[in-house]
């Protein structure tokens, strides 16, 4: 074989190789996705379980368009900084043609916007920062999580009718906590005028004191708790609280405790009777919660979390949306979603026009130690629609597009 007829050869090898990897790329809608799997393991990797149990089930289904899934994950290690170097390379790398995920709440910032910046797709699917929506809102950006002004607004009504005038706050020191503090001290003060804030503590994400924390809230005399700490850091604040009575005799009234990953692990030491929202999965009955339970079980041999409806969820609206648009360009793909209905494990919801905020709920209850393991009680779903500014509201806080 001569130079010629080698190089040749090697061209067309070469030719086959790219043109295989074409036809591949045509045949695929690539989903980018970031997400804080080291940092926040309890919550995401029942979410990466149910982005994957969606995946299947589009797919089998004979994809989107025409064409199959594939789901590309990055960890952020809990950076933003981390989170938009991924963003980055998932774009001019990878080539996905969306971005989904986040967990923190200063992630989700730092995602949306990258989605601003460079007029790309991204669905946040669990932070749940207010200002996603509303002050850093953008025309690319759209969220699925119930956010904290929608699951505090569920609440307060609970706190008002406790009566209690003493109200002692506690929550992790970043933009999620502070959120749904302002929003609580807001929406109850508006309920009920004559309430007073008797003291807050404000904790370092991940790195709580517990037995400092549990002292200075005993001390204040509180009628009530506001709880907003989740993961390790409410375990070890239960466990302290536990151990000193600071729950004795007191309303806790707590955000985000009734979800089974912040639960299971408080076992023997679960509290009883607190407010929380959360998600009893072992109770709820209707058909589209009990298909999903039965693929998820069927699959993984587990029960599902709040982090597989929420992961779920994402894969499943994102498919709606793309199926709608009949395309993947973004700014179909941010016309689709206006308005855009998706069925869910919860039932159907809505990603309104004016915010970009889907209508999902959550379930509200009470806590319950049933046999040396925390369950919720006396719970209820409540339509996230219902806990929704007006458009009118929502317009004096959300920037123009």
């Amino acid at each position: 074989m001569n130079k010629t007829t080698s190089w040749l050869a090697a061209s067309a090898v070469l030719w086959a190789a790219s043109s295989a990897v074409g036809a591949y790329a045509q045949n695929v809608i690539k989903i980018g996705e970031i997400n804080s799997y080291k940092a926040q393991p309890a919550f995401l990797e029942p979410y990466r379980k149910g982005l994957e149990l969606a995946v299947e089930e589009v797919n089998a289904s004979g994809g989107v368009n025409g064409k199959k899934l594939e789901l590309i994950t990055r960890d952020d290690n809990g950076n933003p900084g981390e989170a938009v170097r991924a963003a980055e390379d998932l774009m001019s790398r990878e080539k996905v043609d969306v971005l989904t995920g986040s967990f923190l709440s200063h992630i989700g910032l730092a995602l949306t916007d990258f989605a601003k910046q460079r007029k790309f797709f991204f669905l946040a699917a669990e932070p749940l920062t207010d200002k996603i929506v509303w002050e850093n809102g953008n025309r690319y950006t759209y969220r699925l999580r119930p956010s904290t002004y929608m699951q505090v607004a569920m609440l307060v009504p609970e706190a008002a009718a406790l009566k209690k005038k003493r109200w002692a706050l506690v929550y992790p020191n970043y933009e999620y906590g502070q959120s749904a503090v302002a929003t609580f001290k807001e929406l109850l003060k508006a309920a009920q005028p004559d309430v007073e804030f008797v003291t807050e503590q404000a904790t370092p994400l991940g790195k709580v004191d517990s037995g400092s924390v549990a002292q200075a809230l005993a001390d204040a005399k509180p009628d009530a708790i506001f709880n907003v700490l989740f993961g390790a850091d409410l375990s070890k604040f239960v466990r302290e609280g536990n151990t000193r009575g600071l729950f004795k005799g007191r309303e806790v009234v707590s955000l985000l405790t009734g979800e089974p990953e912040y639960m299971d692990p408080l076992k023997d030491e679960s509290p009883n009777g607190w407010i929380v929202t959360g998600y009893p999965w072992y109770g709820i009955q209707t058909p589209e919660h009990t298909a999903f339970r039965k693929a998820y079980e069927a699959k993984y041999k587990d029960y599902p979390r709040l982090g597989s409806i929420v992961g779920y969820s994402a894969i499943m609206s994102l498919a709606t949306g793309m199926k709608k648009a009949q395309s993947t360009e973004t700014d179909k793909l941010v016309k689709a979603f206006e308005g855009l209905v998706v069925k869910t494990p919860f039932g159907p919801i809505t990603y309104r026009a004016e915010d970009h905020q889907s209508t999902m709920g959550a379930y509200v209850g009470r806590t319950k130690n049933e046999g040396g393991k925390g369950v919720m009680v006396d719970y209820r779903y409540l339509d996230g629609a219902k806990y929704l500014p007006s458009a009118e509201v929502v317009a004096k806080r959300r920037p123009a597009d």
